[in-house]
Protein backbone atom coordinates (compact mmCIF):
# COMPACT_ATOMS: atom_id res chain seq x y z
CA UNK A 1 0.00 0.00 0.00
CA UNK A 2 1.43 3.37 -1.02
CA UNK A 3 2.18 5.72 1.85
CA UNK A 4 0.29 9.02 1.98
CA UNK A 5 2.26 12.09 0.91
CA UNK A 6 2.24 15.17 3.15
CA UNK A 7 3.48 18.57 2.01
CA UNK A 8 4.84 20.79 4.83
CA UNK A 9 5.01 24.49 3.94
CA UNK A 10 6.89 26.63 6.48
CA UNK A 11 9.76 29.13 6.22
CA UNK A 12 11.29 27.86 9.49
CA UNK A 13 13.76 25.09 8.56
CA UNK A 14 13.71 23.74 12.12
CA UNK A 15 9.98 23.09 11.88
CA UNK A 16 10.11 21.53 8.41
CA UNK A 17 13.09 19.38 9.42
CA UNK A 18 11.37 18.22 12.62
CA UNK A 19 8.05 17.46 10.92
CA UNK A 20 9.74 15.59 8.10
CA UNK A 21 11.64 13.34 10.54
CA UNK A 22 8.68 12.87 12.88
CA UNK A 23 6.08 12.11 10.20
CA UNK A 24 8.38 9.80 8.28
CA UNK A 25 8.76 7.78 11.49
CA UNK A 26 4.95 7.52 11.45
CA UNK A 27 5.13 5.91 7.98
CA UNK A 28 4.20 8.98 5.91
CA UNK A 29 6.10 10.36 2.94
CA UNK A 30 6.98 14.03 3.44
CA UNK A 31 8.12 16.84 1.14
CA UNK A 32 8.74 20.44 2.20
CA UNK A 33 8.50 23.97 0.81
CA UNK A 34 9.44 27.35 2.30
CA UNK A 35 6.95 29.63 0.54
CA UNK A 36 3.92 29.70 -1.77
CA UNK A 37 5.91 29.62 -5.00
CA UNK A 38 7.89 26.56 -3.98
CA UNK A 39 4.65 24.98 -2.76
CA UNK A 40 3.01 25.41 -6.17
CA UNK A 41 5.98 23.75 -7.82
CA UNK A 42 5.71 20.75 -5.48
CA UNK A 43 1.96 20.45 -6.08
CA UNK A 44 2.49 20.55 -9.84
CA UNK A 45 4.91 17.62 -9.68
CA UNK A 46 3.44 15.48 -6.89
CA UNK A 47 0.05 14.06 -5.89
CA UNK A 48 -0.23 15.33 -2.34
CA UNK A 49 -2.68 13.87 0.18
CA UNK A 50 -2.46 16.63 2.83
CA UNK A 51 -0.83 20.05 3.17
CA UNK A 52 0.40 21.43 6.50
CA UNK A 53 0.56 25.17 5.82
CA UNK A 54 2.00 27.95 7.98
CA UNK A 55 0.09 31.26 8.02
CA UNK A 56 3.14 33.51 8.42
CA UNK A 57 4.97 32.77 5.18
CA UNK A 58 7.12 35.38 3.43
CA UNK A 59 5.37 36.98 0.47
CA UNK A 60 1.93 35.47 0.05
CA UNK A 61 0.45 34.49 3.40
CA UNK A 62 -0.78 31.01 4.18
CA UNK A 63 -4.34 32.32 4.49
CA UNK A 64 -4.25 33.80 0.99
CA UNK A 65 -2.73 30.59 -0.36
CA UNK A 66 -5.53 28.59 1.30
CA UNK A 67 -8.21 30.81 -0.21
CA UNK A 68 -6.69 30.66 -3.70
CA UNK A 69 -6.15 26.91 -3.52
CA UNK A 70 -9.74 26.34 -2.47
CA UNK A 71 -10.94 27.95 -5.72
CA UNK A 72 -9.60 25.00 -7.70
CA UNK A 73 -8.81 22.16 -5.30
CA UNK A 74 -10.21 20.23 -2.34
CA UNK A 75 -6.74 19.24 -1.08
CA UNK A 76 -6.98 18.80 2.71
CA UNK A 77 -5.21 21.68 4.49
CA UNK A 78 -4.11 21.90 8.11
CA UNK A 79 -3.11 25.49 8.95
CA UNK A 80 -0.41 26.36 11.48
CA UNK A 81 -0.21 29.72 13.23
CA UNK A 82 2.10 31.33 15.75
CA UNK A 83 -0.83 33.23 17.28
CA UNK A 84 -3.66 31.71 19.32
CA UNK A 85 -6.28 34.25 18.28
CA UNK A 86 -9.91 33.50 17.50
CA UNK A 87 -9.81 35.84 14.50
CA UNK A 88 -7.01 33.89 12.81
CA UNK A 89 -8.69 30.60 13.58
CA UNK A 90 -12.04 31.71 12.16
CA UNK A 91 -10.49 33.30 9.07
CA UNK A 92 -8.46 30.17 8.42
CA UNK A 93 -11.60 28.06 8.47
CA UNK A 94 -13.52 30.63 6.42
CA UNK A 95 -10.82 30.51 3.75
CA UNK A 96 -11.21 26.73 3.52
CA UNK A 97 -8.75 25.11 5.92
CA UNK A 98 -9.82 21.72 7.24
CA UNK A 99 -8.22 22.28 10.63
CA UNK A 100 -6.10 24.78 12.57
CA UNK A 101 -3.28 24.40 15.09
CA UNK A 102 -1.26 26.89 17.10
CA UNK A 103 2.53 26.78 17.50
CA UNK A 104 4.12 25.41 19.57
CA UNK A 105 2.10 22.22 19.15
CA UNK A 106 2.17 18.80 20.72
CA UNK A 107 3.39 16.37 18.01
CA UNK A 108 0.99 13.64 19.06
CA UNK A 109 -1.97 16.00 18.79
CA UNK A 110 -0.82 17.12 15.35
CA UNK A 111 -0.52 13.47 14.33
CA UNK A 112 -4.03 12.74 15.60
CA UNK A 113 -5.45 15.60 13.55
CA UNK A 114 -3.55 14.52 10.45
CA UNK A 115 -4.91 10.99 10.79
CA UNK A 116 -8.46 12.28 11.25
CA UNK A 117 -8.27 14.51 8.16
CA UNK A 118 -6.73 11.79 6.00
CA UNK A 119 -9.22 9.18 7.20
CA UNK A 120 -12.11 11.49 6.38
CA UNK A 121 -10.67 12.34 2.97
CA UNK A 122 -10.13 8.66 2.18
CA UNK A 123 -13.68 7.84 3.24
CA UNK A 124 -15.04 10.46 0.84
CA UNK A 125 -12.90 9.13 -2.00
CA UNK A 126 -14.11 5.58 -1.40
CA UNK A 127 -17.71 6.77 -1.28
CA UNK A 128 -17.24 8.54 -4.59
CA UNK A 129 -16.29 5.21 -6.18
CA UNK A 130 -19.67 3.70 -5.32
CA UNK A 131 -22.01 3.08 -8.22
CA UNK A 132 -25.60 4.15 -8.23
CA UNK A 133 -25.20 6.74 -5.47
CA UNK A 134 -27.90 9.38 -5.62
CA UNK A 135 -27.78 12.93 -6.89
CA UNK A 136 -29.98 15.59 -5.35
CA UNK A 137 -31.72 18.60 -6.86
CA UNK A 138 -32.73 21.55 -4.69
CA UNK A 139 -33.48 25.16 -5.56
CA UNK A 140 -31.16 25.92 -8.52
CA UNK A 141 -28.57 23.29 -7.59
CA UNK A 142 -27.61 19.67 -8.23
CA UNK A 143 -25.40 17.83 -5.75
CA UNK A 144 -23.78 14.79 -7.37
CA UNK A 145 -22.59 12.31 -4.78
CA UNK A 146 -20.44 10.19 -7.11
CA UNK A 147 -18.63 13.17 -8.59
CA UNK A 148 -18.64 15.09 -5.32
CA UNK A 149 -19.77 18.15 -7.22
CA UNK A 150 -22.20 21.01 -6.75
CA UNK A 151 -23.55 22.44 -10.02
CA UNK A 152 -25.65 25.55 -10.59
CA UNK A 153 -28.41 24.50 -12.97
CA UNK A 154 -28.93 27.80 -14.83
CA UNK A 155 -25.29 28.43 -15.67
CA UNK A 156 -23.84 24.93 -15.41
CA UNK A 157 -21.07 26.34 -13.22
CA UNK A 158 -19.35 24.05 -10.75
CA UNK A 159 -18.82 25.28 -7.20
CA UNK A 160 -15.80 23.96 -5.33
CA UNK A 161 -16.62 22.49 -1.91
CA UNK A 162 -14.16 21.44 0.76
CA UNK A 163 -14.46 17.92 2.15
CA UNK A 164 -16.21 19.27 5.24
CA UNK A 165 -18.60 21.48 3.27
CA UNK A 166 -19.55 18.60 1.00
CA UNK A 167 -20.27 16.29 3.92
CA UNK A 168 -22.41 18.92 5.66
CA UNK A 169 -24.40 19.66 2.51
CA UNK A 170 -24.85 15.95 1.79
CA UNK A 171 -26.13 15.44 5.33
CA UNK A 172 -28.65 18.24 4.79
CA UNK A 173 -29.94 17.27 1.33
CA UNK A 174 -30.33 13.62 2.30
CA UNK A 175 -32.28 14.67 5.42
CA UNK A 176 -34.26 17.82 4.51
CA UNK A 177 -36.32 19.56 7.19
CA UNK A 178 -34.48 17.67 9.93
CA UNK A 179 -32.97 19.65 12.79
CA UNK A 180 -29.37 18.71 13.52
CA UNK A 181 -27.39 19.84 16.53
CA UNK A 182 -23.88 21.16 16.01
CA UNK A 183 -22.47 17.98 17.54
CA UNK A 184 -24.44 15.83 15.10
CA UNK A 185 -23.16 17.89 12.18
CA UNK A 186 -19.65 17.69 13.61
CA UNK A 187 -19.89 13.89 13.81
CA UNK A 188 -21.17 13.57 10.25
CA UNK A 189 -18.84 16.07 8.64
CA UNK A 190 -15.57 15.86 10.55
CA UNK A 191 -15.68 12.79 12.76
CA UNK A 192 -15.71 12.45 16.53
CA UNK A 193 -11.95 12.91 16.73
CA UNK A 194 -12.08 16.45 15.38
CA UNK A 195 -10.72 19.13 17.69
CA UNK A 196 -12.16 22.27 16.13
CA UNK A 197 -15.49 22.33 17.96
CA UNK A 198 -18.84 24.00 17.52
CA UNK A 199 -17.48 27.32 16.27
CA UNK A 200 -15.95 25.56 13.28
CA UNK A 201 -19.38 24.23 12.27
CA UNK A 202 -20.80 27.76 12.36
CA UNK A 203 -18.00 28.94 10.07
CA UNK A 204 -18.56 26.11 7.58
CA UNK A 205 -22.31 26.78 7.56
CA UNK A 206 -21.59 30.45 6.82
CA UNK A 207 -19.32 29.46 3.92
CA UNK A 208 -21.97 27.12 2.54
CA UNK A 209 -24.61 29.83 2.70
CA UNK A 210 -22.38 32.20 0.75
CA UNK A 211 -21.73 29.57 -1.91
CA UNK A 212 -25.39 28.67 -2.26
CA UNK A 213 -26.46 32.29 -2.49
CA UNK A 214 -24.35 35.47 -2.73
CA UNK A 215 -27.35 37.48 -1.58
CA UNK A 216 -27.87 37.33 2.22
CA UNK A 217 -31.63 37.74 1.78
CA UNK A 218 -31.72 34.56 -0.29
CA UNK A 219 -29.50 32.42 1.91
CA UNK A 220 -32.40 30.79 3.76
CA UNK A 221 -31.80 27.26 2.47
CA UNK A 222 -30.00 26.52 5.74
CA UNK A 223 -32.09 27.62 8.69
CA UNK A 224 -30.65 28.43 12.11
CA UNK A 225 -32.61 26.81 14.94
CA UNK A 226 -31.59 28.91 17.92
CA UNK A 227 -30.31 26.96 20.87
CA UNK A 228 -30.21 23.72 18.88
CA UNK A 229 -28.44 23.85 15.51
CA UNK A 230 -29.47 23.94 11.85
CA UNK A 231 -31.95 22.47 9.38
CA UNK A 232 -32.15 22.40 5.58
CA UNK A 233 -35.45 23.87 4.41
CA UNK A 234 -35.27 23.50 0.61
CA UNK A 235 -37.42 21.03 -1.28
CA UNK A 236 -35.10 18.21 -2.33
CA UNK A 237 -35.60 15.77 -5.21
CA UNK A 238 -33.55 12.57 -5.33
CA UNK A 239 -32.57 12.16 -8.96
CA UNK A 240 -30.93 8.71 -9.11
CA UNK A 241 -30.77 5.56 -7.04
Amino acid sequence: MKKELILVVDDDPQITSFLKRYLEKQEYRVICASDGREMQGKLARETVDLCILDIGLPGKSGLDITRDLRATSDLPILVLSGRDETFDRVVGLEFGADDYMVKPFEPRELLARIRTILRRSKSVSQSNEQTGAPSYQFSNWILNYNERSLTEMDSGALVTLTTTEFEILHLFVSNPNTIFSRNQILDAARGRESFSGDRAIDVHIMRLRKKLSPEPAESGLINTVHGIGYSFTARVTRLTV
